[in-house]
This record gives structure tokens, sequence and C-alpha cells, in this order.
């Protein structure tokens, strides 16, 4: 019987929602990490909606317990497969401070205590699946947590370099990048009894090599170094990892092949990216925009507040942040929404029994870049030999940020809509790269789009520390700085910027962070409040940095700061009034004079 709902209803997560649909089995169960939000941030409700939309019989698990099986059996066993995923963080980003302390709080779950989601989340659950269903379908690995550890991988909480966490998990697959289209195949071979061998944005366990004329994409197969050399050799490691970063573009990624053991990962190469129509429908699903009852009955979900009128408008980032892992799992071509579908969306909340008139973000991983796209990526994808905004914007690239003003004005005009924010990050280089129309996006921006407060994340002022971040130089900052006040002495109300900084990156020690808590003081004005510690997290090349200590471009040995009380002394460096420095005496750093505490003006 095919799936029946109405835009009400909720995935189903109980045996009476599953027979209240007459159903009488679910060809897919989806265990989660996050508890169950029904909305487009949520990657669960995601594949859960577009295996529904594609006629499948889908249920939620979310946050099981662990100690026992009255959670993950509650709705029996799938025919076709379980679905696993950490959530919308690896668990232990979701469940350690950068400094190692354990996290109360997780916005992620009902009453915000961090109670419900277990360390290697991934792993929890399928060996929870395994215990309680010994026999079972196959367990079908996704979401970042999986995503960013399917090679092998440096784990920064047992400080060693793991294997593949499909083999941990003994998963029978695991679905990397964002998997809306390639859940959808699975199902169908699944169901139909072929062999999904051949899918792209899939990788799987081989006992022997696999036959390289089995399927041919964009050249013969890679084969990595093995586990066993990676895991001992640090050079080996980054070798390992270039060749693993060069193939995540779909143009040219070809097969991966690692020996793990005495078995084999094989990770076919990215699916393409999705088509702006496909964009769309996946946005436009009927998402209730609301925690499921089930859960909502132990509290309130504090990221419901974020998320529930937000609009995402396009997937990709061509930025590559080294620190950042979002060109590894979203890919390098920005794929933007039409503004047709993001309208409807935006209108369609207008509509919901608790919108006040405020959509609280309009933005993707990137907010401005929305609508742009180089030729050349679109066409035979990323370039090998440079990035697209590091050190420079490319020319190429032609930044055009008129239809984003354009989608804002739109989105101001919808009746019902008090205020439309831009909450997502933005990219300053990028603005001031766009001579014809930055200015005037920036302007829009403060005039409508902020509370006040236009953030930004420098991160950095040394130049060799932003080189190895991937972030742009100093002089860019300081140039829309320049920007930002000639912008700002033509609006009615002043506006501040906030800025990001980052502590203990690879490559940063004592000297540099003297001088960017200089360039707060003297060039910014401030003692800044947001400054996070460096997290090495898989599939990074900060990590590499961090792991190897060593620059992987250049060769360069670096300092690496692994000590915790070294990386606090250099968030202390930046934001306390009193510190204890290396010498363990405590230093003053007075706040800045004038401005706004925080704020940089």
């Amino acid at each position: 019987m095919p799936p029946t709902e109405t835009p009400a209803s909720f995935v189903p997560t109980t045996p009476a929602e599953v027979r209240q649909l007459g159903w009488s089995a679910l060809d897919v169960i989806i265990v989660s990490g996050d508890t169950y939000i029904d909305a487009p941030q949520i990657g669960a409700a995601v594949i859960a909606r577009v295996l529904l939309a594609a006629g499948f019989r889908v249920g939620v698990i979310a946050q099981p317990d662990v100690s026992d099986g009255r959670d993950i059996t509650r709705l029996g066993e799938p025919v076709l497969f379980w679905g696993v995923t950490g959530g919308s963080v690896d668990s232990m980003v979701a469940n350690f401070t950068a400094s190692g302390r354990r996290r109360k709080s997780d916005d992620l779950t009902p009453g915000g205590q961090n109670t419900r989601r277990p360390d290697r989340a991934v792993l929890a659950y399928s060996h929870l699946i395994r215990r309680h269903f010994k026999q079972t379908r196959p367990i079908v690995l996704g979401g970042i947590e999986a995503s960013l550890r399917r090679i092998s991988h440096y784990d920064a909480w047992s400080d060693g370099v793991r294997r593949s966490i499909l083999f941990d998990a003994k998963a029978g697959f695991l679905l990397y990048g964002m998997a809306d289209d390639t859940v959808v195949d699975l199902a169908r071979r699944l169901q139909q009894g072929q062999s999904p061998h051949t899918l792209r944005g899939l990788c799987y366990i081989a006992r022997e090599l696999p036959d390289p004329d089995e399927a041919r994409w964009n050249g013969p197969d890679v084969k990595l170094p093995d586990h066993a050399v990676v895991r001992d050799d640090k050079q080996a490691f980054a070798r390992m990892f270039a060749q693993f970063y060069e193939n995540t573009d779909p143009w040219r990624g070809r097969r991966l092949i690692q020996r793990q053991d005495t078995r084999f990962l094989v990770q076919n190469p990215p699916p393409p990216p999705p088509p702006p129509e496909v964009l769309d429908a996946v946005h436009e699903l009927p998402y209730t925009r609301s925690v499921h009852p089930y859960y909502a009955a132990d509290g309130p979900v504090a990221a419901l507040e974020t998320i529930r009128f937000s609009l995402t408008t396009h997937r990709g980032c061509f930025g590559e942040c080294r620190f950042c892992a979002i060109a590894a799992h979203q890919g390098r071509q920005v794929i933007s929404r039409s503004p047709a579908s993001i309208l409807r969306e935006a209108e369609a909340l207008t509509h919901h029994p608790d919108f006040k008139g405020i959509i609280a973000d309009v933005g993707g991983p990137t907010a401005n870049m929305y609508a742009m796209q180089c030729p050349v990526v679109a066409g035979r994808g990323g370039c090998t030999d440079k990035g697209c905004l590091v050190p420079r914007p490319c020319r190429t690239l032609a930044p055009d940020h008129r239809p984003q003003i354009a989608l804002l004005d739109a989105l101001r005009r919808l009746p019902g809509v008090r205020k439309v924010f831009v909450a997502s990050g933005l990219r300053y280089d990028l603005i001031l790269a766009d001579r014809k129309h930055g200015e005037a996006y920036l302007e829009t921006l403060l005039r409508h789009h902020v509370s006040g407060q236009l953030k930004i994340a420098p991160e950095h002022c040394d130049d060799r520390v932003l080189q190895r971040m991937g972030k742009p130089g100093r002089d860019r900052l300081e140039a829309f700085i320049d920007l930002f006040e000639r912008v700002n002495h033509r609006l009615p109300k002043r506006c501040f910027l906030t800025y990001y900084f980052m502590a203990a990156y690879p490559g940063c020690g004592e000297p540099e962070m003297r001088a960017l808590a200089r360039f707060t003081r003297e060039k910014l004005k401030l003692r800044p409040e947001q400054v996070q510690i460096f997290t090495p997290t898989p599939s990074t090349y900060a990590t590499v940095m961090h792991y190897t200590e060593t620059d992987p471009f250049s060769g360069d040995a670096l300092f690496v700061e692994k000590k915790i009380k070294g990386k606090v002394a250099q968030k202390a460096m930046l934001t306390a009034a009193k510190w204890k420095g290396w010498d363990g005496k405590k230093k003053k750093q007075r706040p800045a004079r004038g401005g706004k505490p925080g704020t940089g003006r």
C-alpha cells in the first residue's frame, strides 16, 4: 500500500502511527542522534521525506536509549534497510568542547540537557541494532559523522588514526554527502533485488579487490595507502588525504579503494549535484516544522527556534576553509534554488500558526554565495591548481550579488512578513570582489537584514596562519572594515561588526596570538568575545596539519599546540581581562577604549 499523508502529518515514530497509516511493516527505519524535528534543515527528516515521497514506508526512531531494546525495537524490523545517522553534527563534537570537557547542553535534545546522544553515536546505534536484530537487514550509514569518517581518519578524541567507520559499525553500506538522491536509488535497487555496488556516492566493504572493469568512472581506480600504513606513518596519512580530497569532485572523482584489514573499503565517486528543480522539490516537501509530539513531551528543543522559520537558499560552498568539511560533504559547486521556490516556501511559512512575521535566516553554508557559480566548475568541476577565493577571488568567478538582493527584496514584500534576517555566515572578500554590486548588497544587509550587528569570521590576522586556514589576508579584512564604515555613515541607525576568531590553529603559537591580541586592541578597538579553540575534526586539511605537524602544501614543519592548557591560554590572550600566560604569571589585558564591547565599533 503506498504511503498516505497530509501536510500536517509527521513521519511515524510509534507503532500506533504506523497502524493508523494502514501499513503492516516499514521499508526503512531511520535512527538519528538528534530528536525528530520535521524540518528541511534536519538531515534525517529530509531523507525520511524524500523516501516517503518516492513511495517507501518510512519510520523514524530518534535518540534511542542504548542501554536496552525498548526504543530500537518498537517499530519492528524494516523490510529494506536501517538508516543510521549521528545527527546534524559529529556526536563527539556535540558531546565535548574543544578543551575536552563534556557539554552539558544539547540544542537538538528535548529539555536541552546533553543526556540522550551517546559518544560515537553511529557506532552505538549500529551495535544496538545488531544486539536486538541478529541477522537483520542492511545497516546503511549516513550523515555528517559517517560521511567524514568514511576512510581512515585521525580522531582527536582517541588521538589516533581510526579505520573507516563502515568497518567499526559492521554496517552494509555508507552513503556519503547529502545523499537525498542516492538513498532513493539504493532503496529501489534493494527492493528489486539488485546490487547497489555501482551507485555513485556509495561506500561498501569488499572481500576482494573489485573488478576494475565493473564500472569505470573518470579513469582507473585509485588505491589509497593501506590503513595499517597510514595508522603508523604521518606522511603516508597526508598523501592519503590528498588523494581522497582530489577525488571529491563529481567530474574528476575516481573510485577509491583502501585495504582496511583483510578486506577493502570501496568508495564510488560522488554523485553529480542535483539540478535546482530537484533541490526545490526537496525543500517544498510537506514538513511540519515542529518537533514530533512523542519527543516534544520531554521538553522544548532550542534548535527549533533557530531553524523553524529559516530558509535554505543553496547547497555547497567554494570557500574551502581548511578547517571546514562542507566542501567534502556538500561539494564545491553551489547549487541554488529558484527564487520562485524560495518565495513559495516563505509564503507557506506565513500560514504556520506559530509564525510571527520574522524569517530568522535566509542563506546556506555561506549566505552570499547564492546564485554564484563559476562556469568552469559548472562545466568540468573545480580547478586542481587553485581555489576560487584564496589568495584572491578568481577572475573567472565573476561574483554578482544582484540575485540575492532581488530575492531579499521580494521576501520583504511578502504579505505577513515583518522582518527577514540573514544570519548565515558571509564571505566579506566576496563582497569586496563584486565591484559593481557588493557595496549595494552590504547596504541592503545593514538596512534591512541584521539586528544592528553584522557577524564576520576573519579568524586571525597573521597572513601565514590565514593562508593555512584558507581565509583571506589581513588586508582584505581592513578593506572590508573601511567599506563597512563608508556604508555605515549612510544609515539612519549605526550598525556594528562582530568578529569571530580562532585560537590554537595549526601553525599558531604565542607570537601569532600576541599579534592577534594587538590587532584586536589597536585596530579593531575591542576585546573579542567570540573566540573558539580549533577542534580537529575528520576529513579536513586543518586536521591533517594538526596530526602531522606539517603544512601539506609547502611541506614546512608547523608548531601545533596540543596541550589543553596551551589552547586555553591562547584563547585567554584575546578574551580575558586577566590571564595566565605561558610563563604562568598573570597578564593584564585592558579592554579597548570606546566603542561597544565585543563588536569592533
